[in-house]
């Protein structure tokens, strides 16, 4: 049961090292006898106790400079373009419909040429296959 001992001489350090900070003796935890206590290894390292403030470490790192807002200049007024009258509207749209008519036809013509030139040279190759020779056992 090693992990045990190891276990209880890391609490120990970790409570010797909160006592340390703190500067005070932890009252909730009574000392235990010398013989139940686990034993520290030599290698534990000397912390200096002192007290430092949030406000005394920020002023010792940082020095903070706060520049002044600046003043936006106001955005220009948004202009809308008038509203497209019904003859406009009606004509792009029939348009953009034809385009994309064209389009799909044009697509659905590739396809079948290309179907029907993979079936050509299909049947080619299967036309041209010579038998195989008997498997020799």
């Amino acid at each position: 049961m090693k992990w045990i001992r190891e276990r209880d001489a890391l609490i120990a350090q970790t409570m010797a090292f909160v006592q340390s900070v703190t500067g005070k003796r932890d009252d909730a935890h009574p000392p235990e006898t010398p013989a139940a206590a686990p034993e520290i290894p030599a290698a534990a390292p000397e912390v200096s106790a002192g007290i430092v403030t949030v406000e005394t470490v920020a002023a010792q790192t940082f020095a903070i400079e706060i520049e002044p807002p600046q003043v936006v200049p106001p955005l220009p007024p948004v202009i809308i373009p008038p509203a497209r009258t019904g003859g406009d509207f009606r004509s792009e749209m029939q348009a953009r419909i034809a385009n994309f008519r064209k389009h799909q036809e044009r697509f659905e013509r590739e396809r079948e040429e290309y179907c029907a030139a993979t079936l050509i040279k299909l049947r080619a190759a299967i036309g041209d296959a010579s038998p195989r020779p008997p498997v020799e056992k």
